[in-house]
């Protein structure tokens, strides 16, 4: 009866649409002629549902996910095991003229492969997200063609999200909060759900009702150029403690969590985005560390876990042969059944969704081929494939039909057996029908004006920024201050030097500079001098101090080579040596921020002083209104000027260099998270 009452308010809505002041849309005739056609199916279903209730007392009623499920044809199960993404759409990709654009509003190709396929979820990137409005505006739009569609008991979908917070955070408006590193510097796994609760209810908000987050990978590998500040720590207790925390934060908003990357990114020195990353350890090891934070949240009810594309040999020795380099490489998790199936479902006790990483990663788009890639992951036990195709124009849509038209073909060849998808659509259904997303007669997905600026006012709100702020004061952590060179006092007319080894946050300290004068703490006339540091500036970098009060050097370390002056990466690090030893020569106090990976604090002892602020984003310029910005680097030079006491403590241990730049057995800062 809900579902027949929903259905003709629809069928009201879209002929009110065709009729009025002639409009006569043919879209709209479409939409009412499907309606009506399932208000009349409806109807019998009332009427049926009906009858049953003369039944005698005690006849079994149907269990909804059995009928969702026993009601889907062959396609659309396959279509309900994946989560495809549009970030960008080229509308005519045979013109060399005609470029790809962010997908803001759905085009038009898009939304019937939505209306006609009725994929399990969709999953947001920045292009989508650049603004609030009409990112809620597409999300309704995503929702309603996927409900649209002929299938006899429609879905929602997941609308899913990469809003880990810090470096990897996807909303243009809205709070994009310290990162998970520097949540745990913060002393507090409170703040670990304080931050996940915040960010739960901003994209909740806007109609998303999924988070790729949070990570638990342990960042054991000072090495790892990937994971770094998006794992809590180093330590695997660590780890689960604010990650658990940040889970539970996350399902206070009704937002369903997904853990990855399983079974653990943070021990390897290459990116899977774009390599094959080997992990060694044997799975006794693997319970020591890795493992052990991934338990502790799926004890806590975690709703997903997506998997690591990456090769455990000691665990899954099978090989393939590669097609773009002819080599052996081993099966990665993501399509190893004895880490999926035995591991993680048997010897974990996981029984929510396995979600895949994002098939188009070069670790798996460039050693395996498409056919085999689907059928290995089935076998091995993945729910949901990831953007298993890049679509941005029409000819790469079809082939996110043929993705589906594989898993069908399959099942009919008798190489899947259907009872296999039918184990992950069951799966999938319960995890929507636990958060309410079956729950047709509570969804509105067609918005009013009203409503749609209301979700959008509720991103970013000056509240939730003030929070933001205060856990980013709380994180940045102060590891060296010789002298007490800190806070520093700035008088009328100084000129504070600022270098940065990544142009793309040049803007961050003058923001910083702005808020700074306004809270009255350095005179209004007090410049801060920004320069990007290279091999090509370095004279003009080492010359600078000369008019210079004091420096501030800003390091953004993204990979080891970035610390080594013999690598191209490296270059500006031997003039920050130079810059240093010039300040000491001058008397002028010099002070490093690590803003992105910790362990670049190891490189620049001779500071006076070192803050750790655990992470940056790109700030090329000052931002304007409802602009998310990245909190660590502006933090962390407010608190140089004293805005606040620094009390954040170190997450991670940070060894010490050698002469040849490498990093040693020794540690020189050791971690202070009890």
């Amino acid at each position: 009866l809900k579902s027949f009452i929903f259905k003709c308010k629809r069928l009201v809505l879209y002929g009110r649409n065709y009729f009025r002041e002639g409009r006569n849309d043919m879209k709209d005739l479409m939409n009412f002629t499907c309606c009506f056609k399932k208000c009349a199916a409806a109807f019998l279903g009332a009427a049926l549902m009906l009858s049953a209730a003369a039944a005698p007392v005690g006849a079994a009623e149907p269990d909804r996910i059995d009928e969702i499920l026993d009601g889907m044809t062959l396609q659309e199960k396959a279509a309900q095991m994946i989560i495809a993404d549009f970030r960008t759409w080229n509308e005519d990709p045979q013109n060399e003229e005609s470029e790809a654009v962010p997908v803001t509003v759905l085009p038009e190709e898009v939304e019937e492969a939505i209306r006609r396929d009725h994929f399990g979820g969709i999953i947001l990137f920045a292009e989508n997200c650049s603004e609030n409005e009409p990112l809620v505006r597409l999300v309704s739009q995503m929702q309603i063609a996927n409900l649209e569609g002929e299938c006899a008991n429609p879905v929602p979908l997941l609308i899913a999200i990469d809003q880990e917070g810090g470096a990897v955070a996807r909303l243009g408006q809205g709070c994009i909060w310290p990162g998970n590193m520097a949540l745990t510097a913060t002393g507090d796994p409170e703040n670990a759900k304080l931050a996940a609760r915040t960010l739960g209810g901003e994209i909740a908000a806007l109609g998303i009702n999924t988070d790729f987050a949070p990570v638990m990978d342990v960042n054991s590998n000072p090495r790892n150029p990937i994971i770094g500040t998006r794992s809590f720590s180093d330590d695997p207790q660590t780890v689960s403690t604010y990650g658990v925390s940040f889970v539970e934060g996350l399902k206070e908003t009704g937002t369903i969590t997904a853990l990855k990357h399983f079974p653990g990114h943070g021990d390897v020195a290459t990116d899977s985005h774009t390599g094959f990353p080997v992990q060694e350890k044997t799975y006794d090891e693997l319970k020591e560390c890795e493992l052990v934070p991934f338990q502790a949240a799926i004890d806590a009810g975690a709703d997903m876990v997506m998997t690591a594309h990456i090769q455990y040999p000691s665990v899954d020795s099978r090989t393939y042969t590669s097609t773009s380099t002819g080599e052996e490489v081993y099966y990665p998790a993501t399509l190893s059944d004895r880490v999926l199936k035995d591991i993680l479902r048997e010897d974990m006790g996981f029984e929510g969704v396995i979600v895949s990483d994002a098939l188009n990663m070069a670790a798996i788009a460039d050693n395996f081929k498409p056919e085999d890639v689907t059928r290995m992951a089935l076998e091995a036990g993945i729910d949901m494939f990831l953007m298993p195709v890049p679509v941005t124009d029409s000819e790469t849509l079809k082939a996110l039909d043929q993705f589906i038209a594989d898993i069908c073909a399959l099942v009919e060849d008798g190489s899947i057996p259907e009872s296999r998808l039918d184990e992950s659509v069951r799966r999938i259904l319960k995890m929507k029908e636990d958060h309410g997303i079956l729950d047709l007669e509570t969804k509105n997905f067609e918005l009013t004006d009203e409503e749609v600026q209301e979700a959008a006012e509720a991103v970013g709100s000056p509240e939730n920024h003030e929070v933001e702020w205060q856990l980013t004061q709380r994180a940045v952590t102060l590891v060296k201050n010789d002298n007490d060179v800190l806070p520093i006092k700035a008088e009328p007319g100084e000129h504070i030097l600022v270098l940065y080894t990544a142009g793309s946050r040049i803007a961050a300290a003058e923001y910083a500079r702005l808020r700074l004068v306004e809270e009255g703490l350095i005179p209004e006339d007090v410049a801060f001098d920004a320069l990007v540091c290279s091999a090509e500036t370095a004279e003009d970098c080492v010359k600078a101090v000369d008019e210079a009060d004091a420096v501030i050097i800003v390091s953004s370390m993204f990979g080891q080579a970035d610390l080594d002056p013999a690598t191209e990466d490296g270059a500006a690090s031997a003039v920050l040596d130079d810059v240093i030893g010039t300040s000491h020569e001058q008397q002028k106090p010099a002070v490093v921020i690590s803003s992105y990976l910790p362990y670049d604090a190891a490189r620049y002892t001779d500071a006076d002083a070192i803050l750790i602020a655990y992470g940056s984003r790109p700030m090329r310029e000052l931002p304007g209104e409802k602009v998310s910005v990245s909190p660590n680097i502006p933090c962390a030079v407010c608190g140089i000027f004293g805005e606040y006491e620094f009390s954040g403590k170190l997450p991670v241990d940070i060894p010490e260099m050698d002469e040849a730049y490498q990093f040693t057995d020794k540690i020189l800062y050791t971690k202070a998270i009890d």
